[in-house]
């Protein structure tokens, strides 16, 4: 089984988002980098089916050279080789990105039985690229998949709705994006790691179509102010304690 695997490299965001001066864009100077957890769980879908089925893993990744780090993660756990598309540090809209994608999996020696992605990504979110590249595939698409079987060429993916699952099965080749908790990613072993290293990642160009939505500007919604406030001291504060533990329902 010939599987391909779309992962994306987004920043680590911590308590407090930072934008750049222009505020076109995250300020990613002091952050890190990995994957989102429904990529995560990507990846290590396809490498559970290649270990029970044969074949091999191939990722495909978009964004800068440095994104190499994070793919040679992925490398680690059992994909066997990937692809990033430089995009020269451009961020393309889903309709571009879809189509880059789109033209790197064709253009590819291996025909690919089944393309994992993941539902969403972490940054912007748009749940869009999958169901787009399926289109330009020409390939069946089921999207956010909590549960995957292949047997004799065909995926059954349950997908969780409300309290209840629906249950889809489609012929492969299809393209199907994931959410997490479909399983629970492997961590990299060092062996893991030392391979990874000597597996290939190929730098791809690719063009990109004419964008299509365009940033305007990115705000930071305001935060209601939290800080600490003094009780007192002394036997003064010890009844302000009570009173507070009181309002709260601790103390009756």
């Amino acid at each position: 089984m010939e599987i391909a695997v779309c992962i994306k490299r987004v920043p680590l965001l911590g308590s407090a988002i930072v934008l750049t001066p222009d505020g076109m864009a995250i300020d990613t100077s002091k952050l890190g980098f990995g994957l989102s957890p429904h990529e995560e769980c990507a990846v290590e879908a396809a490498v559970q089916l290649v270990e029970a089925n044969g074949g091999s893993v191939t990722l495909f990744s978009m964004g800068h050279v440095d994104g190499e780090e994070q793919i040679r993660d992925q490398l680690a756990i059992g994909a066997d080789r990937a692809v990033l598309i430089d995009t020269n540090g451009v961020e393309p809209d889903p309709q571009a990105a879809a189509s880059a994608l789109a033209e790197a999996i064709s253009t590819e020696d291996t025909t690919f039985d089944l393309v994992i992605m993941g539902s969403e990504s972490a940054d912007y979110g748009g749940s869009q690229t999958g169901i787009r590249v399926a289109h330009k595939l020409g390939l069946p698409v089921v999207t956010s998949v909590k549960g995957l079987k292949i047997e004799g060429g065909v995926a059954t993916c349950e997908r969780a709705v409300g309290s209840i699952r629906e249950v889809y099965t489609v012929t492969l080749p299809a393209v199907i994006t994931v959410r997490d908790g479909l399983n629970i990613p492997r961590y990299a072993s060092v062996p893991g790691r030392m391979k990874a290293r000597k597996k290939s990642v190929d730098i791809k160009q690719v063009t990109f179509d004419e964008p299509r939505i365009t940033t305007k500007k990115f705000t930071i919604p305001d935060r209601e102010a939290k800080g600490a406030t003094s009780l007192g001291s002394g036997d003064e504060a010890a009844a302000a304690l009570v009173d507070v533990l009181k309002q709260i329902g601790v103390l009756t």
